[in-house]
């Protein structure tokens, strides 16, 4: 047993979920719209925040930050809006990844450990994700997401910050991801990550990354709680 309550956080894209594209497609039409290009076409959005990935492309284009600042709504609102037509596609359906649903019981029905997200989907997209596939927003209790801040290793505190407000206490942060970038926001006092390899990123790169454990997918539910509720 835990001896401080768990806070984990899920990553979503490449980790609870594929949303097929929806995201890539979603935030290219809404540049066009608002500034007139994509940006590098071999741009990797794995592990970054939705904000950061925007001033990425369009930095690449040639925009300063100022401008990109200033029109940074507009293309989010865009994005959204859009998003929830690329999730509708019937020629690139979101899937949920091997294992999650019965994972997300587990930890739900463990009374030391609070299931949360750190994502960088701005929170509205991470809602249209999350329900493309079947699951419910409302069961994550605790989230900090790429709407909070632009940079992703500034969201663990952003959790903590929100556990400490809601739950009076603090909370040992888990978190699970499939990039570099997640297993990064789980360094630290008070931190664990937990890796899976679902998403672009091969087990071999992410065990290098030195996380907590690593797993291919999430299906041996008894594994990864046993990870989630290690001491060591």
């Amino acid at each position: 047993m835990p001896a401080t309550p768990r806070l984990v956080l899920f990553d979503i894209d490449g980790t609870l979920l594929t949303a097929a594209g929806a995201g890539r497609r979603a935030i290219h039409q809404a540049l066009r719209d608002v500034f007139g290009g994509v940006g590098p076409a071999d741009y990797w959005f794995d592990g970054k925040t939705d904000p950061q990935i925007v001033r990425d492309l369009m930095r690449h284009e040639g925009h300063p930050d100022a401008v990109i600042d200033d029109r940074l709504g507009d293309v989010l609102t865009r994005y959204a809006d859009r998003l929830g037509v690329e999730l509708q596609d019937p020629r690139h359906v979101p899937v949920v990844h091997p294992g999650v649903p019965e994972l997300l019981d587990a930890v739900e029905s463990h009374s030391d450990v609070i299931l949360g997200l750190l994502t960088g989907n701005i929170e509205l997209g991470a809602t249209q994700k999350l329900r493309a596939v079947g699951l419910d927003p409302a069961r994550f209790v605790i989230s900090a997401f790429g709407s909070d801040h632009e940079h992703r290793l500034e969201l663990p505190e952003v959790a903590a910050t929100r556990a400490r407000a809601q739950l009076g206490y603090d909370v040992e942060l888990v978190v699970i991801g499939d990039t570099p970038a997640d297993v990064a926001c789980g360094a630290g006092a008070k931190r664990r990550a937990i890796a899976v390899a679902t998403g672009r990123y091969t087990l071999e790169q992410l065990v290098a990354c030195r996380p907590a454990a690593a797993f291919e997918d999430l299906s041996d539910t008894s594994a990864v709680m046993a990870a989630i509720l290690d001491c060591a």
